[in-house]
């Protein structure tokens, strides 16, 4: 499911999110040195691309093989109207899209993409679980504190 534990965040719909995931309450954001200059210069970096944390590469180099990677894919539902998928996929389709870091590949489909670009997929290790997060989503207004679901800016 779409039950969030205790959500710190919900409720104060910000107009423009701050920089880096609304509701890190205590989490010391590891990848925000690397999230300033996020790779090789391009003309429109954030245009059509996701972005993989140093977390996110350590983790997919730990748990996929061969030609294994983190599939991720937006869907209706959730306690925000969207939510992410996360899964391990070895099939490329014809609409996929690839990201790379390091030897860790995610790959989502144009039509999720759009509700993505620009994001960074990060590994989260908490006392109580661990996943893999969408975070900095500049397409998305608010999340819910559980990370796995958001809503779209009109």
């Amino acid at each position: 499911g779409s039950w969030c534990p205790a959500p710190p965040c919900r409720g104060r719909a910000l107009p423009r999110p701050p920089p880096g995931p609304a509701c890190a309450a205590g989490r010391p954001p590891r990848w925000a040195s690397s999230f300033s200059q996020p790779g090789p210069t391009e003309s429109d970096p954030s245009e059509g691309r996701v972005f993989l944390s140093e977390s996110c590469v350590k983790r997919l180099l730990e748990i996929t093989e061969g030609s294994e990677f983190l599939r991720l894919q937006v869907e209706g539902g959730g306690c925000s109207g969207f939510q992410y998928k996360f899964s391990l996929d070895t099939v490329i389709n014809p609409d996929d899209r690839q990201g790379q870091r390091g030897g860790a590949r995610v790959v989502v489909d144009v039509d999720s993409l759009a509700f993505v670009k620009g994001s960074m997929v990060d590994f989260s290790q908490e006392l109580i679980r661990s996943s893999f997060q969408v975070v900095s989503n500049p397409q998305a207004e608010k999340g819910c504190s559980c990370g796995t679901s958001f809503s779209v800016k009109l």
